[in-house]
């Protein structure tokens, strides 16, 4: 555990004991995300396979260019604000997976740039990770607006209209849709993912839940999580990348932390890796398709088409539970 700048304890998620199975009285629905291709576009948009099944309505090299200045943008604000130049070789599944290593320092007068951090990664180096993993955690919970000068927002804010409008509102149909799928509710700052908070009232008969679950490397996908709009809907405990570890492994990590008898899991993503995992798990999985006559996409997927998939593979719900 350490503490945000104002004060307020940041709590690792991986670490930290809920009491999720406590409430096996209520039904919680636990939907895990991929990013890129699902919550998001980029690859599609720099490799064009995004506009290739336009048949040329949508401009090709158009879409390229929008993809390359994300990944500008994303560069940017990973090494000037999120530490990523020094721990980029350093990838961990998770913010709070050094956390027993961090021995609760102050930071405030901490110079990161100076403290040696580097190979071998033994267990001083990991303290020097865990801290600025503790950072990026504080960092991204007071989001953006924080970190980012006017000009810097004006251009991230027209980047992503552009983008939403070349997508045919896919970034805020995704946005909305996980915004659904949590009960309605965003996540103020600094905010536990507790029971209670997972629809904001501990009295409610269902709790949504979304966690994401990239093969992308940890820090970048924060970054992205926050540019993408979406730092409001999923908290960093809820952040997973398997670059290192692989998608079963986090699933695994998932269903321990959030599993009780009325769990009910759900994936929707758009690679085979996920679907493998999700198919392992024995948990429903959604695939995601670029194309654009598909349901299966942003806009396109319901909430009603999601809760079919759950509902095959765990049953249906009580008829009292039915419209949550």
């Amino acid at each position: 555990m350490g503490d945000t700048l104002d004060g307020t304890p940041i709590i690792f998620g991986q670490k930290t004991k809920l009491s999720f199975k406590d409430t096996a009285n209520q039904q919680m629905n636990v939907y895990i995300w991929d990013m890129d291709e699902t919550l998001i576009l980029l690859k599609s948009l720099l490799n064009g396979t995004y506009a290739v099944p336009f048949n040329g309505s949508k401009d090709l090299q158009k879409g390229i260019e929008i993809g390359k200045c994300w990944e500008k943008h994303i560069l940017q604000v990973c090494d000037e604000f999120f530490l990523y130049e020094q721990i980029e070789h350093y990838n961990e599944p998770f913010l709070g997976s050094l956390s027993d290593y961090d021995d609760g320092r102050d930071l405030s007068d901490y110079h990161f740039s100076s403290d040696g951090f580097s190979a071998p990664y033994d267990d001083a180096n990991k303290r020097k990770l865990a801290y600025r993993h503790r950072v990026i955690a504080q960092k991204y919970a007071q989001g953006l607006h924080s970190v980012l000068d006017q000009e810097m927002i004006k251009l991230w804010d027209n980047l992503y209209n552009l983008t939403d409008t070349f997508t045919d509102r896919w970034l805020s149909s995704a946005r909305n849709f996980l915004e659904q799928a949590s009960g309605g509710n965003k996540i103020s700052t600094h905010q536990l993912v507790s029971p209670e908070h997972a629809t904001g009232s501990s009295d409610v008969k269902c709790q949504n839940i979304n966690v994401l679950v990239t093969s992308g490397s940890l820090i970048p996908s924060l970054v992205k999580c926050l540019l993408f709009r979406l730092g409001d809907l999923l908290v960093h405990e809820n952040v997973y990348s398997s670059w290192e570890v692989g998608k079963f492994q986090c699933f695994s990590w998932i269903k321990e932390r959030f599993d009780s008898p009325s769990t009910r899991f759900c994936v929707i993503g758009d690679g085979l890796e996920e679907c493998e995992a999700a198919e392992k798990m024995r948990w429903p999985y959604i695939k995601i398709d670029l194309q654009p006559d598909s349901s299966h996409r942003f806009p396109g997927l319901t909430m009603k088409t999601v809760h079919h998939y759950i509902d095959a593979i765990y049953g249906v719900p009580d008829a009292e539970d039915d419209d949550q």
